[in-house]
């Protein structure tokens, strides 16, 4: 049974359908044609992007109406190939009723990477997108497509699709964008705090509050079944805690070591900084190489 909702007549669906794909093309996520979103109307059909057009200039009519099969019913234009990972979706989900596929760069940046985004970490992002995980990459437009999302489909509102891009879908289709921007959003900050330093990761009892939040909230989440022990997804995390990007080092399978040279004196210093242990503190470790350098550079002339 699908989820009930207000009624709300088929045009202004489409036409709601163009102001999300104008959202989408304005704030990056699709270039060109990329991209497509679907609504579910309830009877067996659905509304859905056609292909060959950008997300930014969609006009109500261009919108297509398909059968759960992806049969075409009614549009001048031809329906988006990937409409099957949209039916797989709806089957799975009965209390879906709008999925967006689009490639939001910095989410997409994962997806490429094979990186899962890590949990535990944002309030905002465990609250409205729980556990992100990315799924095998599959040829787009292949029904596979569909069946790659299967280990995650009924846990999660928002994927990660391998060397792709985001599918994210939910009862609507505010919901739904709103789920695109934040994963985006979330996948820009981690980046962003990568460069700046440390992770700092939220504690089990901040997460176990987060968790009941969202059951107040009418929010499901996996781990509310045991809140005390929610897993947290950590490959991107121990990825940031083994780089070492200040005094010349950076981090590799066996530890850390000189990072590439750009000139002669620059890489003096990243192999006397190599030369220092590990447990030297940062502030000391810099002094020591500097005082090194100036020494031998002084010789040398």
């Amino acid at each position: 049974m699908t989820t009930q909702r207000k009624f709300v007549s088929e045009f202004k669906l489409k036409e709601e359908m163009c102001e999300y794909g104008r959202r989408i093309w304005m704030k990056g996520f699709c270039a060109g044609n990329e991209g497509n979103h679907s609504v579910r109307l309830g009877n067996g059909k659905f509304l859905v992007t056609p292909t060959g057009i950008s997300k930014g200039f969609l006009k109500p009519d261009d919108i297509c109406l398909v059968d759960a099969n992806g049969k075409q019913l009614a549009g001048k234009r031809r329906r988006s190939s990937e409409f099957q990972l949209h039916a797989h979706i709806y089957k799975a989900r009965p209390d879906v009723n709008c999925v967006i596929h689009s490639h939001p760069p910095h989410a997409t940046a994962f997806a490429v990477a094979g990186v899962d985004l890590p949990s535990c970490i944002h309030p905002e992002a465990e609250v409205f997108l729980g556990p992100v995980h990315t799924a095998k990459y599959v040829t787009p437009g292949d029904k596979r497509l569909g069946e790659s999302i299967d280990p995650f489909i009924k846990d999660s509102n928002t994927i990660l699709l391998g060397n792709h891009g985001v599918v994210s879908f939910a009862e609507d289709l505010e919901s739904t964008y709103y789920k695109l921007e934040i994963v985006d959003a979330y996948a820009r900050i981690l980046i962003l705090a990568k460069e700046v330093g440390s992770i700092q990761p939220l504690g089990s009892a901040e997460m176990k509050e987060l968790i009941e939040l969202k059951a107040r909230f009418g929010m499901n989440d996996p781990r509310a079944k045991d809140p005390q022990n929610a897993a947290c997804q950590s490959d991107f995390i121990s990825r940031v805690r083994s780089a070492v990007a200040t005094h010349g080092r950076m981090a590799t399978g066996a530890g850390t070591v000189p990072a590439p040279s750009t000139s002669a004196q620059c890489g003096l210093e990243q192999t006397i900084a190599h030369l220092v242990p590990d447990r030297v503190k940062a502030d000391e470790m810099e002094q020591i190489v500097q005082v090194i350098t100036d020494q031998i550079m002084a010789s040398m002339g």
